[in-house]
């Protein structure tokens, strides 16, 4: 590919690792946190590669986590109406959610990834190497969406092996990789079979009607230490599990299973509020629809379903 044609947007925090895969290629820099994940940073994207004189045969490389892929994807959508882009992810949560998906977005007003679209990039290179450099907590954080692919589906028991290896007190990156893979395989299948989240894409939202809802009160609240996304997803994972339990989804104690093996895996299990903090944010996640959320609960490990819920504890008539 034409070296001038490709221009590398990344996460200021991974700057060293960008600029030697940039290879001298024109880079901008961001701020990739939520507070940052805003139409403005977007447009400050547009304007760089404007002033770079970015054609329409141009490609953006996201370099970073998922705040840098959802950014730099979102700018490439719009950009001259649509520029190619790819994903370098460089967080685990990146590698095996959203550098896979094709989801783009920003947030709006506090609410989480309210703007956006579905764009592909033209390929994801999976960069095991630089996992090796995360803080142990975002590892962690990453590792919740791995496990949460996992409870959707639990080939060759994926799920037992990497709550086994996540519960070490040294991780194994060597065995760690090959589970990046299979949970990065399992979302490309379901992606490649609903891109537009019209039903099985829904799946992948386990755990996420209540992340979302911990990060908008966390957000809005002043958390002086706010849950990272994979740690409140593996709190809503709970939550999933408890509300199928009453609902008879799936058999009790699954959900005590689940605190325990995220526990171990060094996760947050308990919700940092009280439930009713967070009805707010639960009903105008991008999941409801005119008093509907469309609720991914847990059958058993292995097996989720989805049901359109009109609260969170009867199924809609």
């Amino acid at each position: 590919m034409d070296k001038k044609k490709i221009y590398v947007v990344y996460d200021r925090n991974v700057e060293e690792f960008a600029l030697k895969l940039a290879e001298g290629r024109p880079a901008f820099p961001i701020i990739a946190d939520e507070e940052h994940k805003t139409m403005d940073t977007v447009l400050d994207i547009c304007r760089w590669l404007l002033a770079q004189g970015a054609d329409r045969d141009a490609v953006v490389w996201a370099v970073g986590g998922g705040v840098t892929t959802d950014l730099a994807g979102f700018a490439a959508s719009i950009y001259k109406r649509g520029v190619r882009y790819a994903n370098f992810p460089t967080t685990l949560l990146c590698q095996v959610d959203a550098g896979v998906g094709g989801k783009t977005g920003v947030n709006l007003d506090g609410y989480k990834n309210m703007v956006g679209v579905i764009k592909f990039p033209i390929y994801t290179r999976i960069l095991p190497e630089v996992l090796k450099t995360l803080p142990p907590r975002e590892l962690r954080s990453g590792a919740a969406e791995m496990l949460k692919t996992f409870i959707i589906e639990n080939k060759n028991g994926n799920y037992e092996k990497a709550v086994r290896l996540l519960s070490e007190p040294e991780i194994d990156f060597g065995a760690l990789a090959p589970l990046i893979e299979a949970a990065s395989a399992v979302k490309r299948k379901i992606v490649e079979q609903d891109p537009y989240e019209e039903n099985l894409r829904r799946l992948l939202n386990l755990g996420h009607t209540y992340a979302h809802a911990i990060e908008w009160h966390q957000r809005t609240h002043g958390a002086p230490d706010p849950m990272t996304h994979g740690e409140a997803v593996a709190v809503g994972i709970v939550q999933a599990a408890l509300l199928s339990e009453r609902l008879g989804v799936c058999k009790s104690g699954l959900a005590d299973k689940l605190r325990g093996d995220l526990q171990s895996c060094g996760l947050p299990t308990e919700l940092p509020c009280p439930e009713e903090e967070l009805e707010p944010a639960l009903w105008k996640d991008k999941k409801a629809e005119k008093g509907i959320i469309h609720f991914v609960l847990i059958k058993k490990i292995g097996k989720v379903i989805i049901k359109d819920l009109d609260d969170l504890h009867q199924p809609a008539e």
